[in-house]
């Protein structure tokens, strides 16, 4: 079945760095555009980064511009985010996602892994 399986969160004092990793299977990964969204309680899930399934287009929010990274490795089926200079405001619960629009549209989500940034 269908899995994707976020890992790498936990506590990271403000100005340090967590790598995310989220594993998939039971679906064809390299078709799939990646995203990573975040989540605090009370607020809207938001896109934090996303990355194409073709040639590695990535776009990441303005919030995470230049601190937040994107990437994939088609043959570990795996979305990387990368996140330096964290700060206390980036800390949430960060979900994994998979999409694929077309004839049909399939969509996926992890668990969460939770991020805290703290002193």
């Amino acid at each position: 079945q269908v899995q994707l399986v976020e890992s790498g969160g936990g506590l990271v004092q403000p100005g340090g760095s967590l790598r995310l990793s989220c594993a998939a299977s039971g679906f064809t990964f390299s078709t799939y555009a990646m995203r990573w969204y975040r989540q605090t309680p009370g607020k809207e899930r938001e896109l934090v980064a996303a990355i194409a399934s073709g040639p590695s287009i990535t776009n990441v929010a303005d919030s995470v511009k230049g601190r937040f990274t994107i990437s994939r490795d088609n043959a570990r089926n795996t979305v990387y985010l990368q996140m330096n200079s964290l700060r206390p405001e980036d800390a949430a619960v960060y979900y994994c996602n998979a999409r694929r629009v077309g004839l049909y549209n399939y969509e996926y989500w992890g668990q969460g892994t939770q991020v805290t940034v703290s002193s």
